[in-house]
């Protein structure tokens, strides 16, 4: 407690860098990691759910993640690959 008021009254904070605004808690870089974050919050809830829930075996719940994952990306390889023909012609 009194590093910090000494901090705060000799201006010790004055001599410290900022952050740049790459890292700032508004910045793109930092609203991305905290979608990440809450993705696997859901991705756990739906894991809780499907084994809890519904009675589906742990491996079963990681299966049904590996074929989500699977399809998303096959959709998502077809849906650019599509933009890209149409932007290209």
């Amino acid at each position: 407690k009194t590093d910090f008021i000494n901090f705060i009254s000799e201006q010790e904070w004055k001599s410290i860098e900022p952050v740049s605004s790459w890292f700032g808690p508004s910045s793109f870089l930092m609203s991305s990691m905290s979608a990440l974050f809450q993705l696997s919050m859901w991705i756990r809830h739906c894991h809780g759910y499907l084994t809890e829930n519904v009675g589906i075996p742990v491996w079963g719940s990681y299966a049904v993640f590996a074929l989500a994952t699977l399809f998303s990306g096959l959709i998502l390889g077809l849906v650019s690959e599509a933009l890209e023909t149409d932007w290209l012609a």
